[in-house]
């Protein structure tokens, strides 16, 4: 039997006759389609929410504890022991405050940073709008703060009544609802550019955990800017944090108490959007070699 053998041409000097490659630009963003599948939106929030206290016996009463627990612990070893005061605040109030603010924050983040991660087997499926799942995120946690909101309140009101002197509701109060848009925007806008980095480089997530707790330190959660120990080059710095405006406006506004400024407010504003942008579209180049790398 006479076997031809022909020669094998080299990968490099093959003229391909279909390359197939994205249809779509970098700053596509697909958000007609993010529109039209908006009931996957209900699904995943719903998946969050039920997913995170399933099989526990309090459910969502953690919602509750993990705060109150935190707070009652930042008032032994910060108010008590280190001595920070929280000024005319009542500390526990002061506490819970910033950790309602700080938590919807840290988590839309924390969890929108391993999002190729966590749903790199959804992913690799069936296909649907990426971005719909951080933008769930930040809609379950929503959930989550209002709930930590409500034991705020509660608080708030009973301090309120106890000590009318002390504590008082300004008209800036108004703003929540844009110190919420803000905080979800850093949060979504940092997790997404981490995102694009754990999906590759897994180390990464380890020493988020660390990155958070160092962010939270030189976030004014556990002591206010007007704290007359903190020295002037070092307030100064504490000032530069960008989410340092929101936590100050969000007490300023139910306490009357702290710093209010527009000009701060806006220079916070600025940077959620650079980061809300810049991770977007980062996002948005990921999504489409990320299960090469995950």
């Amino acid at each position: 039997m006479n076997v031809k053998l022909t020669s094998v041409e080299p990968a490099a000097e093959r003229k391909w006759t279909e390359i197939i490659q994205p249809t779509h630009s970098l700053f596509d963003l697909k958000l007609k389609d993010v529109w039209q599948n908006r009931y996957l939106l209900s699904m995943f929030v719903r998946r969050d929410f039920v997913a995170n206290y399933k099989q526990t016996i309090l459910g969502p009463l953690w919602f509750f504890i993990q705060p109150l627990l935190t707070s009652v612990t930042f008032l032994f070893i910060f108010n008590k022991a280190a001595g920070i005061k929280t000024g005319v605040i009542p500390p526990i109030l002061f506490y819970l405050a910033g950790l309602s603010c700080w938590n919807y924050f840290s988590e839309c983040m924390n969890k929108t940073a391993t999002v190729f991660k966590d749903n790199a087997g959804l992913f690799g499926k069936v296909y649907f709008p990426r971005l719909i799942v951080p933008l769930s995120i930040m809609m379950s946690n929503l959930i989550r703060f209002g709930i930590q909101f409500l034991l705020f309140v509660g608080f708030y009101i009973y301090y309120l009544m106890a000590t009318p002197a002390q504590i008082h509701p300004t008209q800036y109060i108004f703003l929540l609802p844009v110190l919420l848009i803000l905080m979800a925007g850093f949060g979504l806008g940092l997790g997404m550019i981490i995102s694009a980095l754990t999906s590759k480089y897994r180390d990464l997530i380890f020493l988020m955990a660390f990155g958070t707790q160092l962010l939270m330190y030189v976030t004014p959660v556990i002591y206010p800017l007007s704290l007359s120990s903190i020295p002037d080059n070092y307030r100064f710095f504490l000032q530069l944090n960008p989410l340092a405006p929101i936590l100050e406006t969000f007490r300023f506004a139910f306490f009357g108490e702290g710093s209010f400024s527009w000009v701060m407010l806006g220079y916070s504003a600025a940077w959620m959007l650079v980061l809300l942008c810049s991770g977007v579209l980062i996002f948005n180049k990921v999504e489409k070699t990320f299960m090469d790398t995950v």
